[in-house]
């Protein structure tokens, strides 16, 4: 939680002009001295780029190898990875103007750069050597290619790194309301946003993991897959090996040091988004105490705390102006908005140093008990993590920042701050929270659903914990794990790779039924009992399994997408689920007239309603451009599979754009692994497109028929496999 000053809310803003157009304090040249030192440290890294054009980094020490990570990330996309600090600095709207100006304060409301300053001071020994390293890498890149022009940041300091120290796409902060957060501070209505309405479309972010016991394996080996859901090229493939023991493969987050999903020689790790509540809100009872502002707890009257928040803002004219804000806070952290006549506040994980600790250190975990030793550091708070090691152990864990609280409340909702017993009373014991270790039924999993399900008749009681454990319950891609891994046995990578493609939508097992039922109760004399009696008897006759070929795929999600249209802003409005609400808030004749909308509009768009899903749902990398401008003249690929919220494994969050007629896709699948703990570990992998963002390079989308197949290329882990395979071998600069 955070702790500020206490002043009353206000803002103020500046126009500074041409005076702001320099450098700002996080912003410098190198010095002459800086530079034989960066340029020595080079020296220690090597870096050979396979024929895919993935980095595998060598250094001397761990902190050498995050100097070559850093920097090859740089060298791939730095536009993503200095964007990815403009959000976690709170600078994005240095870059992007005033539309960025709430989210910066979002964040800026618990990362302070003086206090990650004093953090970084404070740090163990080593883990400032790899932020140093990590900046020292980037800096290197920069000073390297002067024809690179950063947005903003021309000069990375160690301490950013404590800024972004956890890989997933979107952080805990991103539950706060943005624009309920500007009503606060403007003292003004504000509309919601399209997306906080739930009218905007939204692919749910999360991943797959799997991972199966030995004795269920054909070969006597643990496999894991690795499988995140998150926004397209939001993470680079490399592999990182020091001489002090560091070797980790997998996705990096853009601009991170460490590998967030992967595996070592001995033990392997995969992250899905968790559905326990970490992030709870108090209704603040304000009041006032002399000539301060104060807020009631227990039988006591507290000021309410204030610091001063300055944020930069470019303007058209590309000058800077200067927004000043005095955020309110309490105990609970910061205010976000308001509920009535009471002040909201947000309470949530903020642990940075322990957070960069666990995050590097347990990629070095050689096994299952090594692992639990990082965990107890207990600063990740949004992530289940599916665990196998080369001794056949496997688990399933929930995230080990959990507080601990009194679960007569409804922490889904604002709960009353003046009451003490409703404050976070320390954090749960691991050995309090849900997990599955080796289990007889052989296996594991996780997408991002409930872990009541996690290994079948293994799995932990929902009975034997609070409620706040899980908020979210389970989803069809569970469903749809589980029947695979039920069923399954004498796994193999290939067969494991196999059932992460697995085409079966266990969604439309459920509508279409609800579709028929609601046809064939239609007056024999309806309009629609003929006009929809072809496109009605091609979905009853369907397997619910996607393909390139078919044209049920394409019906089903043109229909399901307008179902979604229907309940996504009721079941946002109400808290409820969007599954419940699909199944039993649409009428007979809604799912009709969807049906008759989902067939006029392919029959205006392509000339018929009977169009093969390959034709309608496309791959499209044009340019490096964070969000791409899709168009139907230029070249695509077809992608089989579909979105996950219809229980599809492989996902691909696809829809229409301005312009287009067809389905494009800018989330879901974006690496994928399985990976073979055997006497050597063995691995294959994909990633979305390709390594590079520089579209003329030939790793710009030299994946992207592997990824929409599904065929997953052998990993180059060991030196010898990497033989043969060597496009480049350098070192950082040259």
């Amino acid at each position: 939680m955070i702790t500020v000053r206490p002043r009353v809310a206000t803002f103020r803003i500046l126009f500074l002009g041409a005076l702001f157009m320099g450098p700002t304090p996080c912003t410098r040249a190198a010095s002459p001295e800086e530079y034989g030192r960066l340029r020595q440290e080079a020296t220690r890294v090597t870096i050979i780029r396979d024929d895919w054009g993935i980095a595998h980094v060598r250094g001397h020490t761990d902190a050498d190898a995050v100097f070559g990570a850093s920097y090859a990330q740089a060298e791939d996309d730095f536009n993503r990875v200095e964007t990815n600090y403009l959000v976690s600095l709170g600078r994005l709207a240095e870059a992007e103007g005033e539309s960025a100006l709430w989210q910066d304060l979002r964040i800026r409301m618990f990362v302070d750069p003086v206090r990650l300053q004093a953090d970084y001071a404070s740090s163990p020994r080593w883990l400032k050597r790899l932020m140093d390293a990590w900046a020292d890498g980037l800096n290197w890149y920069l000073r390297t290619h002067p024809q690179v022009k950063p947005r903003v940041i021309t000069h990375f300091e160690p301490w950013m790194a404590l800024s972004f120290t956890e890989g997933s796409i979107g952080g805990d902060v991103e539950r706060i309301s943005l624009s309920r957060l500007q009503e606060f501070y403007e003292k003004r209505p504000v509309a919601p946003s399209e997306e906080e309405r739930g009218i905007k479309p939204q692919e749910p972010k999360g991943s797959n993991g799997i991972a199966i016991a030995p004795a269920h394996t054909a070969a006597g080996h643990a496999l894991l897959l690795i499988n995140p859901h998150t926004s397209f090229f939001f993470r680079s493939e490399l592999q990182m090996t020091s001489d002090k023991g560091l070797n980790a493969y997998g996705a990096v987050t853009w601009g991170q040091f460490f590998i967030y999903q992967g595996f070592n020689p001995h033990a392997g790790w995969m992250h899905t988004s968790s559905g326990v509540d970490v992030v709870d809100e108090f209704a603040e009872t304000i009041t006032r105490c002399g000539d301060q502002t104060c807020y009631r707890y227990g039988d006591k009257t507290i000021p309410v705390e204030s610091r001063k928040v300055t944020l930069r803002i470019r303007m058209p004219s590309g000058t800077l102006a200067v927004r000043e804000f005095n955020v309110n806070a309490t105990h609970h952290g910061p205010i976000v908005r308001t509920d009535g006549n009471k002040w909201v506040s947000t309470a949530l994980m903020w642990k940075p140093v322990p957070a960069l600790e666990q995050s590097f250190l347990r990629t070095k975990a050689e096994d299952y008990t090594h692992f639990m030793k990082v965990s107890a550091l207990q600063a990740n708070s949004s992530n289940n993590t599916i665990f196998a090691d080369s001794k056949g152990e496997i688990a399933y864990l929930h995230p080990q920042f959990v507080p601990r609280r009194n679960d007569r409340f409804d922490y889904r909702r604002p709960v009353d701050g003046s009451d003490p017993a409703t404050d976070w009373h320390g954090l749960h014991a691991l050995s309090e929270l849900p997990q599955v270790v080796n289990p007889s039924s052989g296996w594991v999993m996780n997408t991002n659903d409930w872990p009541w399900s996690a290994s079948g008749p293994d799995s932990p009681r929902r009975a034997s914990f609070p409620r706040y454990m899980d908020m979210v319950g389970e989803n069809p891609r569970g469903i749809h794990a589980t029947r695979l891994l039920s069923e399954g046995h004498d796994f193999t990578a290939q067969s494991l790779m196999t059932a992460a493609y697995d085409s079966w939508l266990p969604e439309f097992a459920i509508l279409v039924p609800q579709l028929v039922s609601a046809w064939e109760h239609l007056p024999t004399n309806a309009p629609q009992k003929s006009r929809l009696a072809e496109p009605v008897a091609l979905l009853r006759k369907w397997d619910d399994r996607w393909s390139a070929q078919s044209t049920a795929t394409s019906l089903a999600v043109l229909w399901g997408d307008g179902l979604l249209e229907r309940v996504r802003p009721l079941a946002k409005a109400e808290g409820g689920s969007l599954y419940e609400y699909l199944t039993t808030r649409i009428s007979d004749g809604e799912r009709l007239e969807r049906l008759d909308s989902a067939v006029s509009r392919l029959v205006h768009d392509f000339g018929c309603w009977q169009v093969p899903w390959g034709t309608l749902n496309r791959f499209q990398r044009i340019n490096s451009d964070l969000t791409q401008n899709f168009s139907d003249a230029k070249p695509s690929l077809p992608v089989p599979f579909t979105s996950a919220i219809w229980g599809s494994l492989a996902s691909f969050g696809a829809k229409r754009y301005p312009g287009t007629k067809r389905y494009y896709g800018t989330s879901g699948n974006s690496f994928v692994a399985v990976v073979e703990f055997d006497q050597k570990v063995r691995a294959w992998a994909v990633s979305t497109g390709g390594e590079s963002s520089d579209p003329t390079s030939r790793h710009f989308i030299d994946q992207a028929t592997r990824y929409s197949e599904g065929n997953l290329r052998k990993v180059y882990f060991y030196p010898e496999e990497l033989q043969g395979h060597v496009e480049r071998r350098y070192t950082p600069g040259e």
